[in-house]
């Protein structure tokens, strides 16, 4: 058995009434990231989980440059080095009429400029890490963590503008366990608990703004295949295809450890009501593309897809909505409660990738929450702080992205796109640095550098 697969002792479940610090809902890589930070601050925190270890978690597996650089910083990042992961040494584009060009992430001018290129490797292996790691540091400081956590209600207390979040209610066990309900308080809550976070729903409804918008989830569906043919074992690329049955979304393969693959589509859920015959779901759609498409059928002729690993799950894109009742992406504080990652709305729109900005506003959290000056509650104003901060540091990146990703439902556009950049070097290089910087990626929306660089021979 791996380690992974192993059970997380986590300590004893704290009596009904207790307080704390901060209570952070959600036990994945940006609930345990936010749980590791503000315990590492001195607060007392208490951390639940829905789910209990050994889980699985779908996604596409892949772990960037941003997301490492907090790893490294919350102890994380020797323990994935002596397990099992694939390096990601480039990415590899592929359009609708067969055009690719292959991205280099080269390790030394990377780490020239501080950036670091990234891992791919199961999530059920990251989170376990993420998790226990996050556990050590809470208990260490005096917190508490609980595993099969259902919360099943989000106290609030006041009215207008006095409203604010005082802490949870659930069952140890499910929603429908026999178990007593457990009632936990604290100054702030912060709310980690992925695309239907309990803590991010409370917070839109107070303030009845939509919780949910089509046209910024996508849906995701992932299975893991062995013996894909033209991969590399431990270190190589990643491939994204856009292709016609996908737009504008993408097919991906992500080796994750040696011969295994996650093998994936993303779409957004408008788009995906639009198909039209027996391709609707995004499960048909990728049985199709393995099975029928005429660049991928010969490199699956003799993989074999591991039993029980097909998954799909949603993702709450972090692309600006038109006319926002109140904040962008959508309102993600309040007095009370901060959001994070997913449950915060701030998935790239364009590459799907999720976990660098939870673990990126996990520790943004941490800053804007002072156990002695918000011991009373964490104010209203310090809310509104945190959500202008956290657009402030990822709005130019997030709307980048959203024009990529709209970019790409324009088919012509990406075939000619892609080829430009299999023969200019210099579009490589800016893709590559895009890739894991957002200052590069502004640069993509100059006039003289689009000129210059796709226009210019």
């Amino acid at each position: 058995m791996e380690q992974w697969e192993q059970p997380i002792d986590t300590g004893e479940v704290p009596d009904d009434g207790s307080n704390f610090d901060v209570i952070v809902v959600g036990g994945g890589p940006g609930g345990a990231a936010a749980a590791s930070y503000h315990a590492m601050n001195g607060c007392r925190v208490l951390m639940l989980e829905k789910a209990v270890w050994p889980r699985d978690k779908p996604c596409g597996d892949a772990v960037g440059g941003k997301s490492l650089s907090h790893v490294e910083e919350l102890g994380v990042l020797p323990m994935i080095e002596a397990t099992p992961h694939y390096v990601v040494d480039s990415i590899l584009f592929g359009s609708t009429n067969g055009s690719e060009v292959r991205v280099m992430l080269p390790k030394e001018s990377y780490e020239a400029k501080g950036l670091m290129s990234g891992y791919a490797l199961p999530r059920i292996q990251f989170d376990y890490m993420m998790f226990k790691r996050a556990t050590e540091i809470v208990l260490e400081a005096d917190g508490a963590v609980i595993q099969g956590f259902s919360v099943n209600d989000v106290t609030v207390e006041g009215v207008g503008e006095g409203v604010r979040i005082l802490g949870v209610k659930g069952k140890v066990g499910g929603a429908r366990s026999e178990e007593p309900e457990l009632a936990f308080r604290a100054p702030l809550t912060v709310g980690a608990g992925g695309y239907n976070c309990p803590v991010s729903r409370t917070i839109t409804e107070v303030h009845g703004e939509p919780f949910r918008d089509d046209e910024h989830f996508c849906g995701g569906y992932r299975e893991y295949w062995e013996n894909v043919g033209g991969l590399g074992d431990s270190e190589g690329p990643i491939e994204i295809h856009f292709i016609d049955e996908v737009l504008p979304g993408y097919f991906w393969l992500f080796p994750v450890q040696k011969g295994v693959v996650n093998v994936g589509i993303g779409m957004l859920i408008s788009e995906q009501r639009k198909q039209k015959g027996k391709k609707k779901s995004l499960k048909q759609i990728q049985k199709w593309v393995i099975e029928e498409h005429p660049r991928f059928k010969q490199r699956f002729a003799n993989a074999t897809l591991v039993p029980k690993s097909q998954k799909g799950w949603q993702l709450p894109f972090g692309s600006p909505r038109k006319n926002a009742p109140s904040f962008q992406p959508r309102r993600g504080a309040m007095a009370g409660a901060m959001a994070v990652g997913d449950a915060a709305s701030l998935v790239d729109p364009f590459s799907g990738e999720g976990i660098g900005n939870a673990l990126l506003t996990a520790k943004m959290t941490s800053r804007h929450f002072d156990k002695e000056l918000h011991s009373d509650g964490f104010p209203e104003d310090a809310a509104v702080a945190y959500m202008e901060d956290m657009w402030k540091e990822l709005g130019k990146e997030l709307s980048n992205s959203t024009k990529l990703q709209r970019l790409m439902k324009r088919k012509r556009l990406t075939n000619w796109f892609i080829k430009k950049a299999s023969k200019k070097k210099e579009i490589g290089e800016m893709m590559s640095e895009m890739i894991a910087s957002k200052e590069s990626q502004e640069v993509l929306w100059s006039p003289w550098f689009m000129f210059k660089t796709l226009i210019l021979p």
